[in-house]
């Protein structure tokens, strides 16, 4: 059976890019605003509360994973934050490599890795766009188990433990990509497969996207009326059944004309369109610029 979020994995190629230990006591606040950089916070220790634009604040807890494929602003606090006139307090460069966050004196109760992560994919925004605007994973054991051991290398500084380190933020972010029960998540890919109903449409879609999909036909495999069909779509991914199918198409298309497999006409049947002429429109529309012009800017592999 086809694994449409496996699919997305794949030509996304993620990866951890950079990663900063914080460590924190008392009273704190920090923000920044990045280009729409994947950001991602793996909490070791302690607790504080954290606000991304345009979603309500999260509480997190030690062994939560949050993972933002493409943030804007990001706040972070600690539970009892500053007066709303304080100035924030951001991090200081410590002798060990970590950050220290809020009082520079004394033990802490805050431990955690924060940093970016990439998608080394061209199309990474288009992929991107399938994906929830916010992951929240708690309680996942397997991610626990990930966790443990990222918490591990953090304190036993052995030796090659920034390669380590690298290593297992990667399995952890594909890990949180495909999580999905347990999973607060905004629409998106991973909620629609949460839901066995839609999960069974977008499966459909993956395993043919060459078929002329109809909103009738999906919703049959979805066992579900047209209008309780749309409806539950919308909800869970936050776009259409065919603005998603179309958003598939796309990345497809790309991927094979940016591997120059096959010419325009062939990428346009093997991704659902008879006509190429009908392919260019849909193409260029939906990427910018039409399919033999991306073809023939990209590199030779």
């Amino acid at each position: 059976m086809v694994d449409p979020l496996a699919e997305v994995v794949t030509l996304l190629q993620p990866g951890a890019r950079f990663s900063k230990a914080v460590v924190g006591a008392g009273s704190w606040r920090v923000s920044r605003s990045d280009a729409g950089q994947p950001f991602y916070c793996v909490l070791l220790e302690g607790a504080c509360r954290l606000v991304v634009d345009g979603h309500e604040a999260i509480e997190l807890r030690s062994g939560d994973f949050i993972l933002v494929p493409a943030a804007y602003g990001v706040a972070m606090s600690s539970l009892t934050a500053p007066s709303e006139g304080a100035a924030e307090t951001p991090p200081v460069a410590l002798a060990t490599g970590e950050f220290r966050v809020g009082d520079q004196d004394g033990p802490t109760d805050l431990r955690m890795l924060v940093g970016h992560c990439t998608f080394g994919s061209p199309d990474a925004s288009l992929l991107v766009s399938l994906l929830p605007r916010l992951i929240h994973v708690r309680g996942e054991p397997r991610l626990a188990t990930l966790v443990q051991l990222v918490k591990d290398e953090f304190h036993e500084r052995r030796s090659a433990r920034e390669v380590i380190l690298t290593r297992l933020l990667e399995i952890l972010l594909i890990e949180v990509l495909r999580s999905s029960a347990g999973t607060t998540a905004s629409p998106g890919l991973v909620r629609g497969l949460a839901d066995e109903r839609v999960a069974m449409a977008i499966r459909r879609m993956h395993e043919s996207p060459t078929r002329p999909w109809t909103i009738a036909q999906l919703a049959k495999e979805a066992a579900l009326s047209r209008s309780a069909f749309f409806e539950r779509f919308n909800r869970a991914l936050g776009v259409a059944p065919m603005e998603y199918l179309l958003a598939w198409r796309m990345a497809l298309a790309k991927n094979l004309l940016r591997r120059k497999e096959g010419n325009v006409a062939e990428v346009a049947q093997h991704v659902g369109y008879s006509s190429q002429s009908a392919f260019s429109v849909a193409f260029t529309r939906h990427v910018g610029l039409p399919p033999t012009r991306y073809m023939r800017e990209q590199p030779d592999a």
